[in-house]
């Protein structure tokens, strides 16, 4: 007997998620699913993506609604489009053999009028995202007035992308009765309002502390000098030849960046963030589930919801400034009760940082070490041999090349023929890294990175200038609202921006000495919330702000943001610690793409939750 059965799961369902490969519930299912079969409790639960939370609620709504009636008894609202196309899809697929079942997907990006044409026809359950769905509650298009249900999965990541006002107002239109079951990955103080204003007295079920990661993650860092942060996530991804990842960076222009030197470079990689159109993330969507890339380059908020299975590596190219978020990230890989690696890329300011994410996740990082070019070629050459072994030979195909194909070996032996054949490529390896430097940090720079921390550094990266605003983090400012203020403002590109060091009650930032005129001029005239905008050249100002202000900001703060790399493509500066560009060379990789080895990271352009502006928080779907 499936196991699914003893729960209370009738066998009509059992027999559809047999057929799925669901043998044994997962301990979120186990737990939750006899909970919610009562029908009698609001609920909340804490775990992380990838445990099977979508069965955990779908199979008791489809044992708890009655399908004879074709109006909405429960809604899910979800925090992004592909997560609301993938609860739907699973739950149509868990109900395959029972009748009159209706589901209907709601989310933006798609035409509105199929979306209410399928409402109108009658449904049963209604999974959504918090926009769209207020667009249709505006248009008086559905009545959720009989309302049995509501779920609410990964609401901390609705609430982190902005959409606390219209989870409110949509649950103001469902009756006061109705169960509500809440499922998040971590428990942050909005959360916990939400479930204090709607729910009552709710059964609560943690699996895990909260705000763990997932127990089947293993979590890495590396530490790296500035200027070779490219250089090693490039020597990283070549160390596992397998690799199947996501890359996280802090804004959209880094992510655009980076996608496009790695393209550049010979791998298969593309960029999901903000300003692509719904079609453009789509496309680009369907290619990383067809495994047609190799490495998906996201920004915290366009990668929302994302559920790709057998992802193998999340790779924090920059850090969260939330450290939650890094709970978020990590969950995309180690899914339903596979194994996975998280790693971060940082710089020796940043260590810090990783002890206070060991704190919230109750795990600790392995402190890695970025391997020698020998290591990647012998890596390397024997993923080649392994795939030998395991290609799909078409006999009937190749059958009629075979007398030519030992023509030609006819001169060569078993032995030669095979180190021939496996020089092909490590050759090209060989040469490649045949003088590859060093790329971990010396231990003298991680000690002075830590004294870095505590003190206050003023220095200016080489070819920017340091300049002042008078306005900080109390202006309701984040390093990357403040790096969109300024672009915006003065039609500069963010590459031309260094460091930002956002004060309490000032800011200092540097640009590009060429267009220091250009930032003073387009300020001119600007005011902020009716007071003029000054910018000023940092200089003997920024002497006595360190004593000042400093105080008034909570003491002394560190100099830049999390993040930041050298600058790739021969850009200098452009990023938060400065850039430089090291070695060249190049090697065709299994493509037969040509790969420029650009010693020197991205160049990083701000930091910040919002990519690039408030306006970035709502309306993602």
């Amino acid at each position: 007997m499936n196991p699914f059965s003893t729960l209370g799961i009738r066998h009509d369902i059992v027999n559809a998620i047999t057929e799925l490969g669901f043998e044994n519930p997962t301990p979120i299912q186990e737990q939750a699913i006899p909970v919610l079969l009562s029908g009698s409790n609001d609920f909340v639960g804490l775990a992380q993506t990838g445990t099977g939370k979508t069965a955990a609620f779908g199979l008791p709504l489809l044992e708890l609604l009655d399908f004879e009636e074709n109006y909405p008894q429960a809604l899910i609202l979800c925090p992004t489009r592909e997560l609301c196309l993938q609860i739907t899809s699973d739950i149509n697929k868990y109900s395959k053999s029972m009748k009159n079942v209706n589901v209907v997907a709601v989310y933006g990006g798609a035409n509105i009028s199929d979306q209410l044409r399928q409402i109108k026809r009658g449904v049963q359950i209604v999974v959504a995202t918090p926009g769209r769905m207020l667009d249709i509650i505006n248009r008086k298009a559905i009545d959720f007035s009989q309302v049995g249900y509501v779920v609410l999965d990964e609401a901390d990541e609705m609430l982190n992308m902005g959409f606390q006002e219209d989870i409110d107002i949509i649950l103001s239109t469902t009756p006061e009765d109705k169960k509500t079951w809440l499922f998040s990955a971590t428990m942050p103080t909005e959360v916990r309002r939400i479930a204090k204003k709607y729910m009552t007295d709710p059964f609560e079920l943690t699996m895990g502390t909260k705000n763990t990661g997932n127990v089947n993650i293993e979590h890495e860092y590396y530490v790296v000098r500035a200027r070779d942060k490219y250089a090693a996530f490039k020597r990283i991804v070549d160390f596992n030849p397998e690799i199947f990842g996501i890359v996280f960076c802090r804004t959209k222009i880094e992510t655009q960046e980076i996608a496009e030197s790695l393209v550049k470079d010979g791998y298969n990689a593309d960029a999901l963030h903000g300003d692509l159109s719904q079609q453009q993330r789509d496309k680009v969507m369907k290619r990383y589930r067809d495994r047609s890339l190799q490495l998906l380059i996201a920004t915290d908020v366009a990668a929302r919801g994302i559920d790709v299975n057998d992802v193998t590596h999340v790779i924090n190219y920059s850090l969260p400034d939330e450290i939650e978020n890094y709970t978020h990230r990590s969950g995309r890989t180690g899914r339903a009760g596979k194994t996975g690696i998280s790693i971060a890329i940082i710089n020796s300011k940043e260590q810090g940082k990783i002890r206070q994410i060991e704190r919230v996740i109750g795990k600790q990082f392995t402190k890695a070490e970025i391997p020698n070019g020998f290591d990647v070629c012998e890596k390397q050459l024997f993923a080649l041999i392994h795939k030998v072994h395991q290609v799909e030979v078409n006999e009937e195909q190749i059958e009629q090349y075979i007398p030519r194909i030992m023509d030609e070996f006819k001169d060569l032996d078993k032995e030669q023929i095979i180190k021939r054949f496996a020089s092909l490529e490590f050759n090209s390896f060989l040469k490649y890294y045949q003088n590859a430097p060093d790329l971990n940090a010396p231990a003298h720079e991680d000690r002075a990175g830590d004294r870095g921390d505590r003190s206050f550094k003023s220095s200016t990266s080489a070819g920017f200038t340091r300049l002042f605003m008078n306005l900080g983090s109390v202006d309701d400012f984040t390093r990357g609202d403040m790096l969109g203020f300024i672009c915006n403002n003065t039609k500069i590109s963010g590459k031309s921006i260094g460091k930002i060091d956002l004060k309490g009650v000032f800011t200092f930032f540097e640009v590009e000495n060429a267009f220091v005129d250009q930032v003073q001029q387009g300020f001119k005239s600007v005011d902020y919330q009716g007071r003029p905008v000054r910018i000023e050249l940092a200089g003997e100002r920024e002497g006595g702000e360190r004593e000042r202000g400093g105080e008034r900001s909570g003491g002394r703060e560190r100099s830049g943001g999390y993040g930041g790399g050298g600058g790739y493509k021969g850009r200098s500066g452009g990023n938060r610690e400065g850039g430089s560009r090291e070695g060249g060379g190049g090697f065709r990789d299994f493509s037969g793409k040509r790969r420029e080895d650009r010693v020197g990271g991205n160049s990083g352009s701000g930091a910040g939750r919002r990519e690039g502006g408030s306006g970035e928080r709502r309306r993602r779907n």
